[in-house]
């Protein structure tokens, strides 16, 4: 593993944001959904996201996740994201969402 400076990390913009809508992405080459989450100032944005193993669309509305938001916008199949979801692999492959144990405003910045 690469070891970075505090320069480095500090290029990265993670911000959390709370998921208003979830469509099914059924043109994905893995199962996914496309999420439309609320940054705050920083505005919605759309992301894709391999978590069909673990949430159900109906219990993702509301709840707060970790995004960058500092990466170029992506294609992927016939949809663009524009920021980049974060999880964890399970011990299976499947992604765990990474996110806040308490509700934080949206658009905060991980410190």
């Amino acid at each position: 593993m690469e070891v970075i400076n505090w320069a480095d990390f500090e290029k990265v913009a993670l911000r959390v944001g709370t998921i208003i809508e979830v469509l099914d992405f059924p043109e994905a080459r893995k199962p996914a959904y496309k999420l439309r989450v609320d940054f705050g100032d920083l505005g919605v944005k759309w992301s894709s996201a391999q978590i069909t193993k673990h949430y159900t669309k109906a219990e993702l509305p509301g709840r707060q996740v970790i995004g960058v938001v500092n990466f170029p916008e992506k294609q992927i199949a016939n949809f663009m994201s524009e920021f980049l979801v974060t999880g964890f692999a399970d011990e299976d492959g499947n992604i765990v969402l990474a996110s806040v144990d308490q509700k934080v405003p949206n658009g905060s910045a991980l410190i």
